[in-house]
């Protein structure tokens, strides 16, 4: 278990890394709503932001064991769990008000995602947006506090 942990410790970080990255795109563009250029490429970044997110929350619920196998509606229900703390197993990962912010994206994901071709509306972009600032100000705390309990579990571990 210890090596799936440090992997799982070291794969959150790099996509802790991403959406660093992802934020600073969406910087970059988060003033052009005005034009479709600008549009298309924020939500090309917001639908990558989630993206980065959920493969964060599929790891872990892989490595913890909690992973959901049935195929309907499985995105809201692993974002869902996230929230959750597991007693013995593992603490949530995410708060109230990241998992609505996530859920925002998440719809927003889908939207994007299935449509073939979307007109994107600058005010719903907003919204979206406005989400992932929220979104912005806590994720790092948040993930911060689930990589300190990773480092929990490798120094009670008398193999680490």
């Amino acid at each position: 278990m210890k090596d799936e942990i440090r992997t799982l410790k070291a794969e959150i970080e790099a996509d802790l890394e991403s959406i660093a990255e992802i934020y600073a795109a969406l910087d970059r563009h988060r003033n052009r709503l005005d034009i479709e250029e600008g549009r298309i490429a924020t939500a090309y970044y917001l639908h990558n932001l989630y993206n980065a997110f959920e493969n964060i929350f599929r790891r872990v619920a892989k490595t913890f064991g909690n992973a959901k196998t049935d195929e309907s509606g499985w995105h809201a229900d692993l974002l869902r769990r996230m929230r959750l703390d597991i007693p013995g197993v593992r603490p949530r990962l995410i708060g109230a008000t990241a998992h609505d912010c996530l859920d925002e994206l998440r719809r927003f994901r889908h939207i994007f995602r299935s449509a073939y071709w979307l007109e994107l509306d600058a005010d719903r972009l907003t919204l979206v947006l406005k989400k992932s600032q929220t979104l912005r100000d806590i994720y790092r705390a948040e993930m911060e506090q689930f990589l300190l309990f990773l480092d929990g579990l490798l120094s009670a571990d008398p193999l680490a």
